[in-house]
């Protein structure tokens, strides 16, 4: 029986990614920052463990209290819009720590395991706005566009351990926290020149479709850990594929 080990697991992505790798008889680890174990059905087969990944103390608690695992789907990650003049500079750093060097640092906490073993997946689930240049998303873009770079020459170095790596692309979802989280900060992220450029962006969002659902991001995060024919780059959700197409 295979283990796999996903953050972000309290809402969005992570949580539906949780409950399909359960009902198909994984042993799962979910975490979260701030555990809810009821999030998920009881299972004997399932752990929920607290890891924040901005965290290395965490870290290491949380990958010694997995064990040993088959798949690490790194899921966790922040939003933000907002244009570029506009975010302070705190801001940008809390999003590289979280998406980008969180990613990071994880997967080198799990890599000796699979590195031994000559066995594991690595699934990081990005976002498909890194296929195409959109506006107020540039920081937020860059530090997952950095994980998607990583994950392209993360998998040239663990091949000769018979080791995958996988990117999963969602687009935009009505059904994670990612609009709720981006619109909290972008009324300060976005100066008064900007204004006009913001209201044609939300109006747009608004009435953009088709969009990604978490069904979408489940079957590509399932291909990616099952399918040894899996490519590296797997786009979640119709308006994903559009854009890679585009891209």
């Amino acid at each position: 029986m295979k283990t796999v080990l996903i953050t972000g697991c309290s809402s969005g992505f992570g949580l539906a990614t949780a409950r399909h790798f359960l009902e198909q008889g994984w042993n799962v680890v979910a975490t979260m920052r701030e555990p809810v174990p009821d999030l998920l059905p009881a299972s004997p087969r399932l752990r929920v463990l607290p890891l924040d990944v901005t965290d290395a103390d965490s870290i290491a608690r949380a990958v010694a209290a997995a064990g040993p695992i088959d798949v690490l789907v790194n899921n966790a990650g922040q939003g933000a819009l907002g244009v570029l003049e506009g975010i302070t500079m705190d801001r940008v750093r809390t999003l590289f720590e979280t998406n980008t060097l969180g990613t990071i640092a994880l997967t080198q906490a799990v890599l000796p395991q699979f590195r031994s073993r000559r066995a594991g997946v690595i699934v990081n689930v990005t976002s498909a706005v890194t296929l195409l240049p959109l506006p107020l998303l540039a920081v937020y873009s860059a530090s997952k566009a950095a994980v998607n770079a990583l994950t392209a020459s993360l998998a040239l170095e663990l091949a000769q351990f018979d080791v995958r790596c996988h990117l999963v692309l969602p687009g935009r979802s009505p059904e994670t926290r990612f609009g709720e989280n981006a619109r909290r900060h972008a009324e300060d992220a976005i100066p008064p020149a900007y204004a006009a450029l913001a209201d044609e962006v939300f109006a747009r969002r608004a009435r953009s479709d088709p969009v990604t659902h978490a069904a979408d991001v489940v079957q590509a995060v399932w291909r990616a850990a099952t399918d040894p024919s899996a490519p590296l780059r797997i786009a979640a959700g119709a308006d994903a594929v559009a854009l890679a197409g585009q891209g």
